[in-house]
């Protein structure tokens, strides 16, 4: 039991950059207080004590705001920051090194008997308020944004937002990975979208633009080489992108731009 709680507090100082010593992890965070409560009353549950677990899961609930099932099953060296408002179900699974913020919910959309909680695979990390909702499966390792709504499977390693929640990133290969970071290293910047886990639909599909825009320069340059050799002279005078020149966008005209591609895209409709 000690050796558990060992566990836990050694895995905040991995997650909470707050955290400052073994002590005051120990007596000042009710997220694992919680958890620590929750074991207790799943043995209870597990024995068949029923009412007492879920007595003491509601003593639980009033120390710590955290309300957690007697029957949920929760997996090593879970972490719930901050704790308060977080809810999670009866036939809730969650799986180790699972971290979830305030305001979290593994909640069902059935009264029917039977599975109708979530079930987290390891590493999964839920943003504050986000609501996760039936027997769906979180992949490993995926993210969920703050506030989403999550009502179906969520990928491995993808990062999903919004309302109803949808894929918005996924973790990219080491090759493309790779070649991003050089991408960024050429252009002197870390361009939109080049970070493979940047959440933002918009500069996902910049960044693809990126990337088409890298393949195709890498290809002149290669003709440019081969006309070259040929005796001609060609590719010499292309200008190259002064990124100080780009001052002079200023947030009115991105507004702008965006009022017209909605009107464009109504008027298609």
């Amino acid at each position: 039991m000690f050796k558990r709680i060992k566990e836990d507090i050694n895995s905040v100082y991995q997650r909470d950059p707050a955290a400052r010593n073994f002590f005051e992890v120990l007596t000042t965070y009710p997220g694992l207080h919680a958890i620590w409560f929750h074991r207790i009353s799943h043995k209870l549950w597990r024995w068949r004590c029923y009412w007492l677990a879920r007595f003491l899961s509601t003593l639980a609930r009033w120390f710590t705001g955290v309300e957690i099932h007697p029957g949920a099953r929760i997996g090593r060296r879970f972490f719930i920051d901050h704790g308060m408002g977080v809810v999670i179900g009866e036939t809730a699974e969650i799986g180790d090194d699972v971290t979830l913020y305030h305001g979290v919910t593994l909640g069902g959309t059935s009264w029917n008997a039977g599975k109708r909680h979530p079930t987290l695979a390891d590493g999964v990390v839920i943003g504050a308020g986000a609501k996760v909702l039936g027997p769906l499966h979180v992949g490993q390792h995926a993210r969920i944004g703050s506030n989403a709504v999550v009502i179906k499977d969520v990928p491995a390693n993808a990062t999903v937002v919004g309302i109803p929640a949808r894929v918005a990133a996924s973790a990219t290969d080491d090759e493309t990975r790779k070649r991003r970071e050089e991408m960024a290293k050429a252009y002197g910047f870390d361009a939109y979208a080049i970070s493979a886990d940047n959440p933002d639909p918009v500069a996902t599909a910049i960044g693809r633009m990126l990337d088409h825009v890298d393949v195709l320069d890498g290809r002149m340059q290669e003709l440019c080489r081969a006309v070259n050799k040929l005796g001609g002279d060609v590719c010499s005078d292309i200008p190259k992108v002064d990124l100080d020149d780009m001052d002079f966008i200023s947030q009115d005209d991105v507004a702008a731009c965006q009022r017209r591609q909605q009107t464009e895209k109504a008027d298609d409709e």
